[in-house]
C-alpha cells in the first residue's frame, strides 16, 4: 500500500476529513503503518506532500483540500455531504489518552537532556508559583532559563583577558514550554515567548506536538523572522530526535534591567545569576546546581 491509498482508506473509514498528521496517528493505532513499510522520519509530512500533488496535478484526484486551519483532506465525492462551516475536529480517544498523560512540566527533562547534549546548555526549571505575587506580572518570565559556559573550551589564559575587554562568552537562553503548538495556540504563546524572553541572547517556544501543516510551520517561519524566537520540537519517543525547527535569531547583547526585574521577582531566577557568577569565578561548573541531566535510559523509563 503507497501513501495515497493509505489515505484514502483512512479518511473513507473515519468518514471525515483529515489533517496529514491525524491520517498517520490513526494509521498506527489501526495498524497500517505497517503495510506502508516507510523508514522515514517524517510520514505524515510525505502523505501531506503525496496529497497536495496528487490534488494539484491529478485531474482524476479523489481528494480535496479543504481550506480550514489546518488544512484538511476528504474525499471528492464525499465533500458535498460536507458543510466546511460545521466541520468537526475529532480526535481518536487513543490519541487524546496519550497527550493527556502529559504534563507541560514533564517536558523540562526532555529539553534538559537536549540542549545539554548537543548545545552544552545547562538549564534551570523557573517556578512561576515562588515568584512575589505583589511584583508578578504575566509572561515576565519564561518557564526555563539557560546558560551556556565558554569554561571548558577556552584556555585560562583566554578566560582573564575576557574578562578584562568585558567579552567573557557566556551566554543566556529563555525557554517558554507548551505541551503543542497549533493554529489555536500558536499567536499567544509565541508572543508570550516573545514577552518574556526579550532579556536573553536567543528565546525559544518549545513543544512536544507541533502542527506539520505546510500553511503553519509557514506562519511559524514569518513569525521567526519578524520577531526572533525559535522553535524546538521535543520528541518524547526519541529524545535524540529532537530539533530545531527554526533557530532564534541571536542577540548580541542582554537586557539587564530586565534581568533585573526577573530576579527581584522570582528567586530561582536569582540563584541562577549566582549559580553563574560562581562557576565562572571558580572555573568549575557545579551540574548538580542545575536541573538534573537524565541518560537516555532514565528518560525513556520515565516517559510521560
Amino acid at each position: 500500500m503507497n501513501f495515497i491509498e493509505l489515505a484514502e482508506k483512512i479518511i473513507r473509514e473515519e468518514n471525515r476529513p483529515l489533517t496529514q498528521n491525524e491520517i498517520w496517528e490513526i494509521a498506527k493505532i489501526k495498524g497500517y503503518d505497517k503495510l506502508v513499510g516507510t523508514t522515514g522520519k517524517t510520514p505524515w509530512q510525505t502523505i501531506g506532500a503525496r496529497l497536495y500533488v496528487d490534488i494539484r496535478d491529478n485531474p482524476s484526484s479523489k481528494f480535496v483540500k479543504l481550506k480550514l486551519k489546518p488544512t484538511r483532506f476528504f474525499i471528492k465525492e464525499l465533500a458535498s455531504e460536507i458543510d466546511y462551516g460545521k466541520v468537526v475536529i475529532e480526535t481518536p480517544k487513543e490519541i487524546q489518552g496519550l497527550k493527556s498523560k502529559l504534563k507541560e512540566r514533564d517536558l523540562h527533562r526532555y529539553l534538559t537532556y537536549f540542549v545539554y547534549t548537543y548545545r552544552f546548555i545547562y538549564t534551570k526549571t523557573i517556578f512561576h508559583e515562588e515568584s512575589n505575587k505583589k511584583q508578578y506580572a504575566q509572561w515576565l518570565h519564561p518557564d526555563m532559563v539557560g546558560v551556556y559556559f565558554p569554561l571548558e573550551e577556552w584556555e585560562s589564559e583566554v578566560l582573564d583577558i575576557s574578562k578584562e575587554i568585558g567579552s567573557i562568552g557566556v551566554k543566556l537562553f529563555s525557554y517558554e514550554m507548551k505541551k503543542e503548538l497549533n493554529f489555536n495556540n500558536l499567536r499567544e504563546s509565541y508572543f508570550q515567548a516573545v514577552s518574556n524572553s526579550s532579556w536573553a541572547n536567543e528565546g525559544y517556544l518549545v513543544a512536544a506536538e507541533i502542527e506539520t501543516d505546510e500553511e503553519f510551520l509557514q506562519e511559524i517561519k514569518r513569525l521567526t523572522n519578524s520577531f526572533g524566537i525559535g522553535i524546538i520540537k521535543l520528541d518524547i519517543k526519541d529524545p535524540d530526535s529532537s530539533e530545531i525547527l527554526f533557530p532564534a535569531k541571536e542577540k548580541d547583547m542582554i537586557d539587564i534591567e530586565t534581568i533585573n526585574k526577573i530576579a527581584q521577582v522570582n528567586p530561582n531566577f536569582r540563584e541562577f545569576l549566582r549559580r553563574i557568577k560562581a562557576d565562572l569565578t571558580s572555573r568549575e561548573i557545579r551540574k548538580e546546581k542545575y536541573d538534573k541531566i537524565f541518560d537516555i535510559e532514565e528518560l525513556i523509563e520515565k516517559k510521560a
